[in-house]
């Protein structure tokens, strides 16, 4: 047995810290955390006790644990009294990241409530749409935000954050927390992703899933950081007290990255939130991150590059800075390196998941030294997860082969919500998980992904699929045809292309186009590339678009993908 694996047995045995044991989960004998909050609630309850520490800084407002859990029952009971929300209604939040965005949340999931989390960078289309999926009782948003639906009759009551949260803060000074019966499968989240039909998808998250979320990531993390000391012949000093995480929140609240690494794990481990007002801009985040001791700082798409070859980057004291995260997408070898150059505090702890919004926790992750041993990797297979690698008719991979990744655990989403057909495309017996992605196992449960689904293109940690843009642009009167994939883009990982087959006689003009797909999807879905073809896109012999021959990875419209 391997060092890793015996720190790993010792962890999860009987009685360690992270002790695992089998319990049944929505019919599925699966390994669970013995030891663990039943419900979201009791995670926030326990919060309590960090005192006077910050929980979030955010634009001049620091708030503490000791305010954060009045002001969370103060904000329940209003949501209760004022909008009538009870156990499993809806309450979308639109807005962008700020303490209003965290405690409604904490506020809604304490009611037995379910957050439909919106994508803050949606158009109006977009959000009329995640309205009307989600059927929320109350959407709580911010002014900018709720600007775009100027107009538009939704058929549910909106709150505006800026002159009306306040209110719900003052509401009921002094209640306690709501008392409503909570089990661990109910469902707390809907994170919206994109999906193939053209639609995004509501995945649900349950209390249980999003638990695990964070249970996972400190069990993993102490077994990493623990593995790494044993080898070297040292003793992690388990039990040392350790200053508090300081977190720049780039990720979007609205993402898994922002909602469940930052805001609920931050909060299980007393941890403070530093929000960045308005757009990424490098200069006015060195400034943010010296100024609050940021000490982890997770690199989203070009955010780290961007930081990286600011001019002014040595003029600041950076030294806070001990951990460096990737997430979103892999993260090439190179990006790794500039990370470490650029802070070089952190240049041992550099580290990189993989997860969804569909498998809540994180399949496998690692970072340190055996991060820098294999750069190419996505990281080692964590606790309580499965992980397999099928062909296209199910059967299981050996170890190197590639194949799609399924991944099964007690903390997989409950489903996509109210889409049963996808549900159940996605989740089959045993509840293992189709994620969609490519990729690959080697020795020592190191997964390595290949590509990302076969059509996603990842822009800046974006998932993108291409049926959406084909759709708009295929609207437009001029165009008879259209397919979009990724191409490689140095700072976003991949752009957008699009091949586009004009009606006869008519001319294209591309900055049109752009205009025309930006008028229902968002900024970072319209194409940046774009090719105007003179001939019927390529097709196998059932009508399928062949975008490996558009893309020169194949020499005619019947190689097989």
């Amino acid at each position: 047995m391997s060092i890793r694996d015996e720190v790993r047995a010792r962890l999860t045995g009987p009685g360690g810290i992270f002790e695992m044991v089998e319990e049944e989960v929505l019919g599925e004998q699966q390994p669970v955390f013995k030891n663990r909050a039943r419900s979201l609630r009791d995670v926030l309850a326990a919060s309590a006790a960090h005192g006077e520490k910050e929980y979030i800084v955010d634009a001049g407002r620091r708030l503490t644990y000791a305010d954060l859990q009045p002001t969370v029952a103060s904000v329940a009971v209003a949501l209760r009294e004022s909008y009538d929300i009870q156990s499993g209604d809806r309450v979308a939040i639109l807005a962008a990241n700020c303490a209003e965005w965290a405690i409604a949340f904490w506020a809604t999931v304490s009611l037995g409530g379910v957050v439909a989390s919106l994508n803050g960078w949606w158009t109006r289309d977009e959000i009329e749409y995640g309205v009307s999926d989600s059927a929320p009782k109350l959407l709580i948003g911010d002014r900018k935000r709720l600007a775009r639906l100027d107009g538009v009759e939704l058929g549910v009551r909106v709150l505006e954050i800026e002159s009306e949260f306040a209110g719900l803060e003052g509401h009921a000074v002094g209640a306690s927390l709501p008392d409503v019966e909570i089990a661990e499968d109910d469902r707390a989240v809907i994170l919206y992703t994109s999906g193939t039909t053209g639609r995004p998808k509501g995945a649900v998250a349950t209390h249980r899933g999003i638990i695990g979320f964070v249970q996972g990531a400190n069990a993993n993390g102490l077994a990493n950081a623990m593995a790494e000391f044993e080898e070297r012949g040292e003793v992690f000093p388990l039990g040392a007290p350790r200053p508090q995480m300081v977190v720049l929140a780039t990720s979007p609240m609205f993402h898994l990255s922002g909602l469940y690494a930052q805001i609920v794990l931050q909060l299980a481990g007393g941890g403070k939130l530093v929000t960045h007002p308005g757009r990424f801009d490098p200069e006015s985040v060195l400034k943010l991150m010296e100024a609050e001791g940021v000490s982890q700082f997770t690199a989203m798409g070009a955010m780290g590059p961007r930081i990286a070859h600011h001019p002014g980057l040595l003029e600041f004291d950076l030294s806070c800075v001990t951990s460096v995260g990737f997430g979103g997408a892999p993260a090439s070898p190179a990006v790794q390196e500039l990370m470490r150059k650029a802070f070089p505090n952190a240049s041992n702890s550099v580290g990189i998941g993989y997860g969804s919004s569909e498998t809540v926790s994180v399949p496998a992750t690692f970072g340190g030294a055996d991060y820098q041993a294999h750069p190419e990797a996505t990281g080692r297979i964590c606790m309580g997860h499965e992980v397999e690698i099928r062909d296209d008719e199910g059967k299981v991979l050996p170890q190197g082969q590639q194949g799609e990744i399924f991944v099964r655990s007690a903390w997989n989403m409950l489903e996509y919500w109210r889409k049963p057909e996808a549900t159940a495309e996605t989740i089959g017996p045993g509840r293992w998980l189709a994620t969609g992605d490519v990729g690959r196992i080697e020795e020592g449960g190191l997964l390595y992904i290949n590509s990302r689904a076969r059509d996603l293109i990842l822009r800046n940690a974006e998932n993108i699929y291409p049926v959406e843009i084909e759709y708009r642009i295929d609207k437009h009167p001029k165009v008879r045809e259209s397919a979009v994939y990724g191409i490689e883009h140095e700072e976003w990982g991949q752009a957008v292309k699009a091949v586009v087959v004009p009606e006869p006689g008519a001319s294209l003009d591309t900055t049109e186009l752009g205009a025309w797909v930006g008028e229902t999807l968002a900024a970072f879905k319209v194409p940046t590339a774009w090719e105007i073809r003179g001939e019927p896109l390529p097709r196998n012999p059932s009508g399928k678009v062949l975008k490996n021959v558009l893309m020169g990875q194949a020499a005619n419209a019947f190689v097989e993908e």
